[in-house]
């Protein structure tokens, strides 16, 4: 992050077609998994945060900065050493934001991690999410994910919960990473 003295910046979304379709939410258990190493506890946090206010604000909104750290229990001061401002940086170091001239463009969803961050994690992690992409689902798995995601959804659990909630039930986390991924699209075009 540049040099800022500004406490508030304006967030936006970062309008990427093919990432925006085929993406995993960042508050999924991929990113949970998978991106976590890479970014980091907080930055990834950070994302989550970010990316709840475009779903309440689609165009952009305000974001004041020292708010915002203090809500996640950091320090912040202007300049890059603080924890925030450490967190805001790695989001753009890997791709998650960038900088505008008002603030920030997000990405509203993350893209599969890449071959190079891939190769740094330890083995177990690295065929993990081989198989995670590999894996198959059957129509009548995801026919009864999405229902179940659906009934969660309308008795008032979060689209991100949903995910959470299908796993905690058995479904296999696949199928309810899809499953929960429709039940976003479906609502977002409501």
């Amino acid at each position: 992050m540049s040099e800022t003295t500004d406490a508030t910046v304006t967030i936006r979304p970062w309008i990427d077609p093919v990432v925006d379709d085929s993406g995993f939410d960042p508050r999924s258990r991929y990113v949970e998994t998978f991106w976590l190493g890479v970014l980091g506890p907080t930055a990834t946090w950070l994302v989550r945060r970010l990316v709840a206010g475009l779903e309440r604000s689609p165009t952009g909104y305000e974001l004041d900065l020292e708010a915002t750290a203090r809500s996640m229990g950091l320090g912040f001061h202007p300049g890059k050493n603080s924890p925030f401002a450490r967190a805001l940086d790695r989001c753009v170091m890997f791709g998650v934001a960038h900088q505008t001239d008002d603030g920030f463009a997000v990405r509203r969803r993350m893209p599969p991690v890449s071959m190079r961050h891939l190769r740094r994690m330890p083995a177990e992690l690295s065929s993990s999410h081989d198989q995670w992409l590999q894996r198959t689902i059957t129509l009548d798995e995801l026919t009864r994910a999405h229902r179940l995601a659906c009934l969660l959804h309308e008795t008032g659990d979060e689209t991100w919960v949903v995910e959470h909630r299908l796993v905690a039930i058995g479904i296999r986390e696949v199928v309810a990473a899809e499953a929960a991924d429709n039940l976003s699209r479906l609502t977002a075009a409501d």
